[in-house]
């Protein structure tokens, strides 16, 4: 195996044999076990906890029509059982010591984590290592969590503030891969079966698609040691780490508006276009325009939006990325008879800042807002631990703090403004939940 300080993989995506660069004051350490499988540690002195994570690079995007929420299905089943643990064992190993287990499903990756006392991490490493390479997947946990998923779906459609997304991703992205719902829906779900679902497993949570991420009280050697012994002979050998994913997406021709009808006594809006893939370096630029535009209290959205006009509770904007794309978007809530109103605001504040850009004091606070939750995210060990693995998994390489710091303060007003027309000139989507039946929202789209 190889064991060196984090590469940075942007060269060299997944190779064990890349040319490494020491980050965090040597507080990061990586090596790859002989299947592939990648391990990955932060020391953090002072703390009496530590998080591991096992990140499976596989999503909502790699299934098919008819495995439409296969990936989401199996992080439900991996907490059934396996031959050495019933569900209730794997449960109840972690809760007994106080500590958190879980799991959840993206478009690009799955994520398998606990957090205890540093003195539990051997047992942590155990337990979620069992669940991810040796679940049983039986008929009879197939069917229980089929129930289970169907009432997550129909919880999920009870609120309209989460399901708008969705609406906004198929105005978007049609039924492309990114545009479909990870849970799934209710036809696909009800369509999978068992050996579906263990086929899909065994040729996706393979080592060299893994990568295990630990965060605490620990040195590496001994995290490592609990990870090898945990995967035993499971982690394979001769391997090498799946490259970091990439490509191109073809986003559908023609962004639209999907309304849906729902009697609510709220309209939910959600508006955007296309944004930024994670690996573009003008994400920056981009993150700090959200920011200003509605990235808080003070952000223009809300100032204009809720405090000036009172037009809605809720107002913000966001942006999604992914490997070869990416979105970007403002989600308001309001009044149905208002929401023309705050979508006509929405594209004039872009269409403002394409024109005449932000002020220097905008720019400054849109840094600090950054500076601010990068660093207050560094606080506990899970969030450390979820930095570790997406860089290494989806990233392929791991910016220091100073690094993202550094470059969140390149950003420019100049920028910022070129980022604004991009936005501008480009198709926008409209995703509306609300009591509208033939409601004409061409106009918040138009360019």
């Amino acid at each position: 195996m190889t064991d060196t300080p984090l590469p940075d993989l942007t060269r060299h995506p997944g190779s064990a044999g890349s040319a490494s660069q020491s980050l965090l004051d040597g507080a990061v350490r990586r090596t790859v076990l002989p299947g592939g499988l990648r391990v990955i540690t932060e020391r953090v002195p002072g703390v009496r906890s530590a998080a591991i994570g096992v990140w499976v690079g596989v999503g909502s995007r790699d299934e098919t029509p008819v495995t439409a929420g296969c990936s989401h299905y199996l992080e439900h089943l991996l907490f059934k059982g396996t031959p050495t643990r019933d569900a209730l064992t794997i449960s109840a190993s972690v809760e007994a010591v106080g500590g958190d287990l879980n799991a959840f499903t993206g478009k690009e990756y799955t994520c398998y984590y606990a957090r205890v006392l540093d003195s539990d991490l051997p047992m942590a490493v155990d337990v979620v290592a069992d669940m991810v390479t040796s679940s049983l997947v039986t008929a009879d946990d197939v069917e229980a969590e089929r129930g289970v998923i169907l009432e997550e779906i129909a919880m999920h459609e009870d609120d309209p503030g989460d399901v708008v997304h969705d609406v906004f991703a198929e105005a978007m992205l049609g039924s492309s891969v990114l545009g479909r719902p990870v849970l799934g829906t209710i036809e696909s779900i009800e369509g999978l079966g068992r050996e579906t679902i263990a086929d899909y497993y065994r040729s996706r949570y393979v080592p060299p698609a893994m990568v295990v991420s630990v965060a605490g009280n620990l040195e590496h050697e001994r995290a490592l040691e609990l990870v090898a012994k945990a995967f035993g002979e499971r982690h394979g050998a001769g391997g090498d780490p799946s490259p970091v994913r990439a490509g191109r997406y073809d986003y559908p021709p023609a962004p639209g508006i999907v309304v849906s009808e729902r009697p609510t006594e709220q309209a939910n809006l959600v508006l955007g276009t296309v944004g930024m893939s994670r690996h573009d370096p003008r994400r920056f630029a981009l993150g700090v325009l959200t920011s200003a535009l509605g990235g808080g209290m003070s952000s223009r959205l809300f100032q204009e939006i809720r405090e000036k006009r009172g037009l809605a509770y809720s107002v913000y904007s966001f942006t999604s990325h992914f490997a070869d794309a990416g979105l970007f978007g403002v989600y308001a809530g309001c009044a149905p008879r208002r929401a023309d109103e705050v979508l006509a605001i929405a594209r004039d504040e872009i269409r403002s800042i394409a024109e005449r850009g932000i002020t220097a004091e905008e720019l400054d606070r849109a840094r600090g807002q950054s500076h601010g939750s990068l660093l207050l995210g560094l606080e506990d060990t899970g969030s450390r631990m979820s930095r570790l693995g997406k860089s290494e998994l989806v990233h392929g390489e791991l910016l220091s703090v100073d690094e993202i710091i550094a470059r969140v303060d390149a950003v420019t007003l100049d920028d910022v403004t070129a980022i604004a027309v991009t936005l501008a000139e480009q198709p926008w989507a409209l995703g509306v939940i609300g009591p509208f039946d033939d409601h004409d929202f061409s106009a918040a789209v138009a360019r």
